[in-house]
């Protein structure tokens, strides 16, 4: 006869020995990866529970794909400090956290006055199985119709050779953009034959 699992007890929060910091449910946290060759991934603690004695901490991850990690791949729009918050759950040791991170929402992130190594932050959910993003427009701001990257102080734009101060794009009524990825391109492609 098969072993019963030991009934689990949730936790309100965590202390992570390894880096002295209290972990809490809703937490944005660093995680580490299986090839240490890659970048710590980025998840929000969703659940934090415990064995009955109060050992062998798991989480529950909700992670955060970098644009690079989507469907669609990085655009000229994606920021590099830019993430989505995926539909994608694990449940994950404690022992993988390696710190704490911030994620901002589009907005707050653009009035910070320095950007530190764990400031992220987020403007789309992303549905790690369709490609899909919400909202799937995006904002832009100049005539040449690119959408705002908060890495580019967009004093000048390259394209339509306006010059534009941050604060006039900010301040002029924006339109929208068409999320695309490019399997969404290429089934129109197919559909509709190639774009001018």
């Amino acid at each position: 006869m098969a072993k019963a699992k030991a009934p689990r007890r949730p936790l309100e929060s965590c202390t992570i020995k390894h880096i002295n910091k209290t972990i809490n449910a809703g937490d944005c946290v660093l995680m580490r990866p299986a090839d240490q060759s890659n970048p710590q991934y980025v998840a929000r603690i969703e659940r934090i529970d415990a064995d009955a004695r109060g050992g062998n901490v798991k989480v529950l991850a909700r992670w955060y794909y970098r644009p690079e990690e989507s469907i669609g791949g990085r655009r000229q729009f994606h920021g590099s400090k830019e993430l989505f918050l995926s539909d994608h759950y694990d449940v994950q040791s404690a022992d993988t956290i390696e710190g704490k991170c911030t994620v901002h929402s589009f907005k707050s992130y653009t009035k910070l006055d320095a950007v530190g190594n764990d400031d992220f932050f987020c403007r789309f959910e992303y549905n790690s199985s369709t490609g899909a993003f919400n909202p799937d427009r995006v904002a832009v701001y100049c005539k040449c119709e690119m959408p705002y990257n908060p890495d580019d102080l967009m004093v000048q734009c390259e394209d339509c050779s306006k010059k534009k101060l941050r604060n006039s794009h900010a301040a002029s009524r924006p339109s929208d953009t068409k999320v695309d990825t490019k399997r969404r391109r290429r089934i129109d492609d197919a559909n509709n034959g190639p774009r001018p």
